[in-house]
């Protein structure tokens, strides 16, 4: 088990960091057209709910305060993305679009390889198509 300090949430540097993460993954996703389709269709127009809850899950997943739990309950990600339709092709949108967020967050080189590898194991698993 990690100490609270070394957790990813806190080498990245907590809430305002996981923030900047999630605000630039969405901003990346909102404003590229090679993230249009499927990635960007499967939201909705206004991203501010989505933001929301990325965080929230986010700052639990990475080792911080469980605020999606406290909020909603056990995240169950692939039931609750069960009615999108997640294929090969988002699934690789939103790796690319989450590594290029996370690259432009500064942060060490082994804590940059954690997040490549945890974060595709969980896009991984999102697959329903």
């Amino acid at each position: 088990m990690l100490e609270p300090e070394s957790t990813p949430y806190v080498r990245l540097g907590g809430e305002e960091a996981v923030r900047k993460l999630v605000n630039r993954f969405y901003d990346l996703m909102d404003s590229e057209a090679q993230w249009q389709t499927p990635l960007r269709d499967i939201h909705p127009k206004d991203l501010s709910e989505s933001r929301e809850k990325l965080f929230l899950f986010l700052s639990g997943w990475l080792g911080g305060p469980d605020l999606y739990v406290q909020r909603f309950g056990h995240p169950r990600l692939r039931a609750r993305h069960a009615s999108f339709p997640v294929d090969d092709q988002a699934r690789d949108q939103w790796m690319a679009c989450m590594l290029r967020a996370i690259h432009e967050v500064e942060m060490e080189p082994e804590l940059y390889a954690h997040l490549q590898g945890a974060f595709q194991r969980t896009a991984d698993f999102m697959r329903n198509r």
